[in-house]
């Protein structure tokens, strides 16, 4: 190996021997067990004796030897890496970056050797990740994950235009390939590492690569001849893991200091000032003198001429760091010339004469401290190291015709040394070494493309590694002959192991891979973009579109929603019609990243609506507009279809050509959304697309419909974000004014039917997401979008009634509150219409499951009875009709507050005609007889069945109603089934129209005399203080002398004065007569409440409006009659005080005259006197 390449090409026998020893190296190093992984020993010689030979053997010219010196770095990195950080750290710019980075004169061969070996490092994820911790996350490392991604990227762009190159297009070609499928491999890697950390598993890896994955356990390395022997990095005293939250925020705090660093050397090399300035307050620089001029000395990256700008600078502190500086150096027992050259290799001279007399006047006197007995004052090394420098200008410029000999340097130099010379034989010796070797910065040997590399990437410590390895033709014949390249590599090594850690990390926390896709997402994603936008070869397009599912698969995965996004987006655009149809090849990643995909599942939802559209064009169907656009002149549309068909369609059949041409003439898709902006299409384009027709069936609906039928293998958060993206494309899909389309809208009913088997909590989530999205579309104004819309929320509600609800929930409810919400918002009169069929159509074929959504559909009834339109109303009293008189058991079975909403119904429609209102009120007394028959449905069945004691009732009503019941008297349910009743034909007592509120106070004391026999004293109780007595209640109020304000409730509310007064001296006074008959006719029962009755009547007799007392005094003795056979000693003591009381109360009071006639007897006297 040590044989120099020169020699070896010029001697093939030992050319042979060199490639044998590459071999046998190759073989053992891959076959190399534990034992030699681990020895200190073993891991000392290859840093001895290999590192450097492999180093010079990379830079062979002979393919072979390089392709070995590359199958060699492979197994010392796969194997080898935890004991080799900084030697790896080297290798990887010399042998990989330094290849990769040659895009305009590359060697074909060299690359497509550094490529493959890529590939084959992306076999092991464990690797990559690694690296990117060690070396891209290190301050004092080249970024190598970033700068191979950026490598590769040049390698797919191929070489810029207006550049010479010595490749074949067809050697481009092959290299951009390779290029990309190192992409894909690098992202493939990636994705197998997050895989296998979170175990996902991983469905669409290639066969290729199943093999090795499914060998490796976390911490081993696959080898290449496929033995697996025990973790790496577990058996390494080198390596550390970072498994523990302090591990990864010490990376991400590492990372992130690089990241500021860099930024700082950056704003140094275009203000030398602000980036000393920024680094202090970044904290990344002390702000000692001593401090920034160490950065300055030690820190790579920085541009020689700003330091040489900023150290030359006469301001304070530029001035001290100056001082600082040089006085760093050590200049004991140099020679003259090699203290120039040592100072001179961090900074390049300035320009300005007054910034070097200042630098030179300080390295002057340093040396001459560091040497006191060189020079009898510094002044004279000030002046021989200006005669130094001009003199390396003269010796080794071109531009100089007329060179200085060394007589000539030494006239130059007489009297500086305190006005005497320096020895001749001293200047001569000294001329002689300046002529001989230039005095060079330390990146004069650094080519174009090698300086752009530097800049670019920002690589960290490779310079002088690069000029030795790359070095110029006579170098070479100089540099081979000695032991200068071996010396100088070793002390490169050992500078590069004193800056980087010692220490190797073996990652295993996933997060450190946010990281890495930060560092390299924007490179990868330019290089599938435009290979996949322009090329049509279909391996490149294959291997793209694997490059986005990969990348879409980690960015998703990680929760990189913008990087996903910048993916998804991109990827999503090839499906529209300008980009020549690579729709061919588009699959979806929901089997594998669904989960993850979140927003970005709109993108992939609008290119399936593409899609569709697409089938349609190519199919030749009617398009949706056809039947939902709106309403336009018949003559406008021939018009438009005869301009839209271009010449070339015209040998394509008319029905399918027809739609491809309008719909292309009406508009195209953009990347974020659908209905963009109107183009035009131009003869080109129209033949691409008829030439391309063919291809949509490839992608056949199969493939699209997929996506949705699988929608119920989605995590419960995931199918939420996958409904939201559906309705938001749905809903761009149907605002198109020129072309709605509904396919997504069907797509929506699809998804939401396989999904109802979802547990209750998951269901409600998407429920809410759909019933927003079918309210705002039931209330467009393209009414037959609307129509369309409320059919298929039809069409769900109708599945969803399928399926039963367990009593006391209230999820069918929910889920009719769509068509509650539209027919309060809608005002088209086909929708309110179409919404009431839809109950109705519900309720006939479902009614078993209704349950809960009794109350939704109550209330669209209600809404209904409140509209204008005379139809609507009279639909729905018919619908509601129907439904009480052939569903009442199943109003009642599920929650009491049905019956109160369909009570409440009922009741509404009592303020449209009078036909109207009286059949509503019939339909009250018929829930009555409902009620008292005990048909309350299963609830009503399922209370309690235990018997208790008879009322004082008839006894085969009573008996007949608790057999059936089980005594429902006692039940709370009893109670709220009845007092809403019985409450709404009460306040139909106060409505301005006297048939109404007549027929209402009949039916109201009907129902009491023919069915309060169930009822118990409690129910009695509710019955008088909630819907009797507070009908003389309002009364009492609506005349009160007293002026006080009425109140909200009673007969004030729509009655003018004469309405009024007829329904005190009727409606009142009848009400008062049937309340006491009621009373007298089940005293049995009601008797605890005569004191309540009696307060009553005595407040009517108390009243000092003598309409109201002569009704409550008629009702006192009516009372009395009816009621007093019955009375028992105690309730006659009550009703005598209560008619004292009332007598006291109307007793005329003299006491006025009483006293007016005193005053005038006093008068009198007076008068007298």
């Amino acid at each position: 190996m040590k044989t120099p390449p020169k020699e070896a090409l010029a001697d093939p026998q030992l050319l042979r021997g060199k490639i044998l020893a590459l071999e046998l190296l190759k073989i053992f190093l891959e076959n190399a067990g534990a034992a030699f992984r681990t020895s200190e020993r073993f891991l000392g010689a290859i840093k001895q004796y290999l590192c450097l030979s492999l180093l010079k053997n990379s830079a062979s010219t002979l393919m072979l030897v390089f392709q070995l010196s590359c199958s060699i770095f492979i197994s010392l990195v796969s194997r080898f890496r935890t004991g080799l950080k900084a030697e790896i750290g080297v290798f990887f710019p010399m042998i990989v970056l330094r290849v990769l980075e040659n895009v305009a004169q590359p060697n074909f061969k060299q690359k497509m050797i550094v490529l493959r070996f890529l590939d084959k490092l992306c076999v092991d994820s464990q690797i990559l990740v690694d690296i990117f911790i060690n070396y891209d996350c290190d301050v004092n490392s080249s970024n190598i994950i970033e700068r191979m991604v950026n490598g590769l990227l040049k390698t797919t762009q191929g070489v810029p235009p207006g550049t010479e190159t010595t490749l074949l297009p067809p050697q481009q070609e092959t290299m951009k390939l390779e290029a990309i499928k190192c992409l894909v491999a690098i992202l493939k890697s990636m994705g197998d590492w997050m895989n296998r950390q979170l175990r996902i598993p991983d469905s669409y890896s290639t066969k290729r690569f199943e093999a090795a994955e499914n060998s490796l356990e976390p911490g081993t390395a696959p080898m290449e001849n496929g033995n697996v022997d025990e973790p790496v990095e577990g058996s390494d005293s080198h390596s550390e893991t970072l498994n523990e939250t302090s591990g990864i925020l010490t990376i991400e705090q590492r990372r992130a200091n690089k990241l500021e660093l860099l930024e700082g050397i950056s704003l140094f090399n275009r203000k030398p000032e602000r980036g000393i300035e920024f680094l202090i307050k970044a904290k990344k620089v002390g702000d000692s003198p001593e401090e920034i001029a160490a950065f300055l000395k030690n820190t790579s990256g920085l541009k020689k001429t700003l330091i040489g700008d900023y150290l030359g600078e006469r301001e304070d502190l530029p001035l001290k760091v100056m001082h600082a500086y040089v006085d760093s150096f050590d200049f004991q027992a140099m020679e003259f010339d090699e203290a120039i050259r040592a100072f001179l290799q961090g900074f390049r001279l300035p320009g300005e004469a007054q910034k070097i007399d200042r630098i030179m006047e300080k390295f002057a006197g340093r040396y001459c401290k560091c040497n006191p007995k060189a020079f009898i004052s510094a002044d004279t090394a000030y002046v021989l190291a200006y005669s130094v420098i001009m003199l390396n200008t003269d010796a080794h410029n071109p531009m100089v015709k007329n060179k200085m000999s060394a007589d000539d340097f030494i006239t130059n130099n007489r009297g500086i040394d305190d006005g005497k010379d320096l020895p001749e034989e001293y200047l001569r010796s000294l001329f002689g070494r300046i002529s001989r070797n230039e005095i060079k910065m330390k990146d004069d040997d650094l080519s174009v493309q090698q300086k752009q590399s530097v800049n670019s990437n920002r690589s960290l410590g490779l310079d002088n590694i690069l000029n030795l390895v790359i070095r110029k033709h006579d170098e070479d014949r100089h540099m081979e002959t000695s032991d200068d390249l071996i010396r100088h590599m070793q002390e490169q090594f050992k500078e590069k192991a004193r800056k980087s850690e010692s220490v190797y990390y073996a990652a295993t926390d996933v997060v450190i891979l946010r990281f890495m896709v930060e560092a390299c997402w924007a490179p990868m994603l330019a290089a599938f973009s435009v290979p996949l936008d322009q090329s049509n070869d279909e391996v490149v397009i294959a291997l793209c579109i694997e490059g986005f599912r990969r990348a879409i698969h980690v960015t998703a995965v990680m929760s990189m929603k913008t990087h996903r996004d910048a993916f998804m987006t991109s990827f999503a655009k090839f499906t529209s019609l300008s980009c020549r149809y690579k729709a061919e090849k588009y699959r979806c990643n929901q089997d594998e990243d669904g989960d993850y995909l979140q927003e970005a599942w709109e993108h992939i939802l609008t290119c399936v609506s593409r899609f569709e559209h697409l089938h349609l064009l190519g199919e030749g169907a009617p398009l949706d507009a056809t039947f939902f656009a709106f309403t336009q002149n018949e003559s406008e549309k021939s018009k438009q279809a005869k301009s839209a068909v271009l010449p070339v369609l015209k040998k394509k059949g008319s029905g399918r050509i027809k739609y491809v041409s309008s719909a292309m003439m009406r508009g195209s898709y953009d990347c974020a959304g659908i209905g963009g902006t109107t183009w035009t299409i131009t003869s080109e384009e129209m033949n691409n697309l008829v030439s391309n027709l063919n291809m949509l069936e490839q992608v056949g609906s199969s493939e699209m419909n997929r996506i949705f039928t699988c929608s119920q293998k989605l995590n419960s958060e995931a199918i939420i974000d996958f409904v939201k993206a559906l309705c938001k494309v749905s809903m761009e899909e149907l605002r198109s004014t020129s072309d709605p389309r509904v396919f997504s809208l069907t797509k929506i009913v699809e998804i939401a039917h396989y999904n109802m088997s979802r547990i209750r909590l998951a269901w409600s989530s998407i429920w809410l997401v759909l019933s927003d999205f079918f309210v705002t579309i039931g209330c467009f104004e393209n009414l037959s979008i609307a129509i369309f819309a409320t059919d298929s929320l039809r069409q769900l509600s109708m599945k969803f009634l399928e399926r039963e609800e367990l009593a006391n929930y209230n999820f069918h409810n929910e889920f009719m509150k769509p068509f509650v919400i539209a027919m309060q918002k809608s005002s088209a009169v086909e929708i309110l219409e179409l919404i009431i069929r839809c109950v109705s159509q519900m309720v006939s074929s479902r009614v078993r499951h209704v349950k809960s959504g009794w109350r939704s559909m109550f209330m669209v009834l209600t809404t209904a009875a409140y509209d204008n339109h005379k139809n609507i109303v009279l639909l729905a009293f018919e619908i509601t009709e129907k439904i009480i008189r052939d569903n009442f058991p199943c109003i009642t079975e599920t929650e009491t507050t049905t019956f109160t909403d369909c009570v409440n119904c009922l009741i509404a429609f009592t303020k449209f005609s009078k036909d109207i209102s009286l059949n509503a009120i019939a339909f009250l007394r018929f829930c009555a007889m409902k009620l008292a028959e005990g048909d309350l449905g299963s609830s009503s069945m399922n209370q309690d069945k235990e018997s208790g004691d008879t009322s004082q009732s008839s006894p085969s009503k009573g008996n007949n109603g608790r057999q059936e019941n089980g005594e429902p008297m006692d039940k709370d349910d009893h109670l709220y089934f009845w007092l809403p009743l019985l409450a709404g034909l009460s306040k139909l007592g106060f409505d301005p129209r006297p048939e109404i509120r007549e027929s209402a106070l009949q039916v109201l004391f009907e129902t009491l005399r023919n069915h309060s026999h169930l009822f118990s004293l409690p129910l009695w109780e509710k019955v008088f203080e909630s819907v009797l007595f507070p009908i003389f209640e309002y009364v009492r109020h609506a005349i009160n002398p007293s002026g006080d304000d009425l109140p909200e409730q009673g007969i004030d509310g729509g009655m003018s004065e004469m309405d009024r007064d007829a329904w005190l001296y009727e409606t009142c006074t009848l009400a008062l007569q049937l309340l006491v008959d009621l009373f007298a006719s089940f005293y049995h029962t009601v008797n605890p409440l005569l004191r309540k009755v009696l307060s009553l009547l005595l407040s009517f007799i108390k009243r000092p409006h003598q309409s109201l007392a002569g009704i409550g005094i008629a009702a006192f003795v009516r009372l009395t009659s009816s009621a007093g056979d019955h009375f028992l000693q105690e309730q006659w003591l009550e009703v005598v005080s209560s008619l004292k009381e009332a007598v006291n109360a109307t007793l005329p009071d003299f006491s006025y005259f009483v006293n007016g006639d005193s005053i005038l007897e006093g008068n009198e006297h007076a008068s007298s006197a």
